[in-house]
């Protein structure tokens, strides 16, 4: 009897340590322009988010991830090589990694797993030279198309599986459940009837990718073991409104970033570490067993995952070139602590984006309301007026003005600081 006791202890550590051994299933939901402050894990009580909220309770929320730069393709091709956009070639919207730039699943296919992706992943025709063994870049039902796959793969191998989302990227066209009059407006927006309109149709999309998130969710249940699987929700930047998305303000760059791995991660847990998209690639590589390649500018944030760190990049930098078409403004900042540098480096141009620009192209014509309430309005007319002009330098004090509205690099008190922030930026 001792003996089928001391067998059936040894047959089940054996099963613990070859469970342990195996390598986790990933998934990562990636949305495009979604605010970091617009759902309810970051304390929206306006918006519908069950599912982002369902992800921040089975694991952590980060109140402090950033991406690289706040347009589509240089964010992502960041993301996917570990890279800054100056290092891997997609500098400007529009543009992509040069050819001979490693990229996430080059190094995960070398570690035994199939790579996939569904919907807006990197940035158009770029999914193919990423290298994914599976990809569909195309704009139809991204969810579908990976429930699919995952029906009719040979489950063998571990998978590491990207599905983006088109919501809750403009043009907004549906409004369902949300009223304009309710919605909140932050502080650096006019406040038109047609302001609220877009706001809460730009709610029903976060709402839409939300939902988009939930499906990925209970497929991740369906198909893997969930003790052993590693979910993450993010976006690319900020949304497409003024001073978020193409601006270097933290509407553009600070993002929502949600983690759940049972077993790993604490349910319900928090972290203010400063996060940076350039360390997803380094992290997912050494949560599965990898080594992390050297010569990239990414780092490792898995003991913050495993609550063994509660720090870990100082400072944060991020660059936004432009897209050569309608936004060709270069901004550059350093993010330390309370304390954001900007440097326009042409404060002699005009910022200008799709938004402003070209307002029925972008299917987003509530900013000629901007201009016509200024004509009348002091306060619209200053808010109008500081988005194409831009001073050479900006600094701010996030913590006692986490708006970005009041700009202390003339203020004598600060030269030190400026003069020190932005040798460090330039250097």
């Amino acid at each position: 009897m001792k003996r089928l006791i001391l067998f059936a202890t040894l047959i089940n550590a054996l099963c613990g340590l070859t469970k342990a051994a195996e390598k986790p299933n990933i998934i990562v939901f990636l949305s495009d322009d979604h605010g970091m402050l617009d759902s309810t894990p970051y304390g929206s009580t306006e918006l519908r988010t069950p599912n982002m909220q369902r992800l921040a309770d089975a694991g952590m929320t980060f109140t402090h991830a950033f991406i690289a730069s706040p347009s589509c393709a240089p964010s992502r091709s960041a993301m996917l090589t570990g890279l800054m956009p100056a290092r891997n070639g997609a500098e400007n919207n529009h543009t992509f990694k040069r050819d001979d730039v490693a990229s996430l699943p080059d190094v995960m296919r070398k570690l035994g797993y199939e790579t996939a992706a569904f919907g807006k992943v990197a940035h158009g025709k770029d999914v193919a030279r990423h290298g994914f063994d599976v990809f569909d870049a195309g704009k139809g039902d991204a969810v579908a198309q990976a429930a699919k796959f995952l029906k009719g793969r040979d489950a063998s191998k571990p998978l590491c599986l990207f599905v983006g989302s088109h919501h809750p990227h403009a043009p907004w066209t549906d409004l369902e459940g949300y009223d304009p009059a309710k919605v909140t407006l932050p502080p650096k927006f006019v406040d038109t009837p047609e302001t609220r309109d877009f706001r809460a149709r730009y709610y029903t999309s976060v709402t839409k990718a939300d939902t988009e998130l939930g499906a990925v969710m209970d497929l991740a249940k369906q198909h893997f073991d969930p003790a052993n699987t590693l979910v993450i929700y993010t976006s690319d930047h900020g949304a497409q409104w003024p001073f978020g998305k193409w601006n270097l303000y933290d509407t553009g760059i600070r993002v929502p970033f949600l983690a759940a791995w049972p077993g790993v991660i604490k349910p319900g847990s928090s972290t203010g570490s400063q996060v940076q998209w350039i360390g997803l690639w380094p992290t997912l590589i050494e949560a599965v067993g990898g080594t992390v390649p050297t010569g990239i500018d990414g780092r490792s944030f898995l003991p913050v995952l495993r609550g063994e760190k509660s720090a870990h990049r100082e400072v944060i930098f991020t660059t936004h070139s432009g897209d050569q078409e309608m936004n060709v403004y270069p901004i550059r900042a350093l993010r330390d602590g309370d304390w954001k540098f900007i440097l326009n480096l042409h404060p002699e141009f005009a910022h200008t984006t799709h938004i402003d620009k070209s307002p029925t192209r972008s299917g987003l014509p509530y900013w000629t309301s901007w201009y016509e309430k200024a004509k009348t309005d002091t306060a619209a007319a200053a808010i109008v007026k500081s988005y194409p002009e831009r001073p050479a330098v900006e600094l701010y004090h996030l913590r006692a003005d986490p708006a970005e509205l009041h700009n202390l690099a003339t203020d004598p008190v600060q030269a030190e600081r400026v003069s020190a922030m932005r040798a460090r930026l330039e250097a």
